[in-house]
């Protein structure tokens, strides 16, 4: 659902799947679950896509990316959910500025801003597949309509979350057979999600969309944030 256009309902995952199975694996066993929803959502709303906002994007994520796969094979398992609190806590942080208007704007027009956010996303989502709301925050700057932003994301999350795959793989080997597995268990679920999204994403006007996804985002921070503390 979260795919489809619901954003920041995928958050729900990342502290319910590092608890059962630990920071590090936990991040290679959804990575292809969410792969499989890239798919669907770039089907449906890769039409819609704003791609210069992508490309302003893309390079600094794959930096953000190359920096997150040195840290992950320095710190222990038990630090991830550290980081990904401290990465929720910047992400409350520019939910609130970007209200701001001159900030709003100065993050759209400057190559800096894509910048800046790209390697935070590409950080984010390669720790903790966390990168949700700091994408949220930029999209919404842009002051994009409703399907250009899902169709945005989602093209910005097909295409890092795909060069993710291999160093999951080869570098920290979170992703195998078994795990793979699995996540092809989830599929007829993902794809549900992913209808279910598409038919919610109608019902709500363009107005209140910009306003659900702050507050959605907010939400989901809070609770991300509240079970790394318990």
């Amino acid at each position: 659902m979260g795919k489809a256009g619901i954003k920041g309902l995928g958050m729900f995952v990342v502290p319910l799947m590092a608890a059962t199975f630990g920071g590090k694996p936990s991040v290679g066993l959804v990575l292809p679950m969410l792969s499989m929803a890239d798919v669907f959502a770039v089907n449906y709303y890769s039409r819609h896509a704003e791609w210069a906002y992508i490309k302003r994007l893309l390079p600094a994520a794959v930096l953000g990316v190359g920096v997150a796969i040195v840290v992950g094979q320095l710190v222990a398992d038990s630090s991830f959910t550290g980081l990904i609190a401290v990465i929720i806590i910047g992400s409350l942080a520019l939910l609130l500025l970007q209200e701001n208007a001159s900030f709003s704007k100065m993050l759209s027009g400057h190559w800096l801003g894509g910048a800046v956010f790209g390697a935070m996303g590409g950080f984010a989502t390669m720790i903790g597949n966390a990168a949700g709301p700091i994408m949220a925050v930029y999209l919404l700057s842009t002051r994009i309509p409703k399907n250009a932003f899902i169709g945005t994301a989602a093209w910005f999350f097909l295409l890092i979350n795909l060069f993710k795959i291999p160093f999951h793989i080869w570098v920290w080997q979170t992703i195998n057979w078994h795990s793979f597995l699995a996540d092809l268990i989830a599929l007829p679920a993902i794809l549900l999600g992913v209808f279910t999204g598409i038919r919610l994403v109608r019902l709500i006007p363009e107005t209140a969309f910009r306003y659900f996804v702050i507050g959605i985002t907010f939400i989901i921070c809070i609770k991300i944030l509240w079970g790394l503390s318990a």
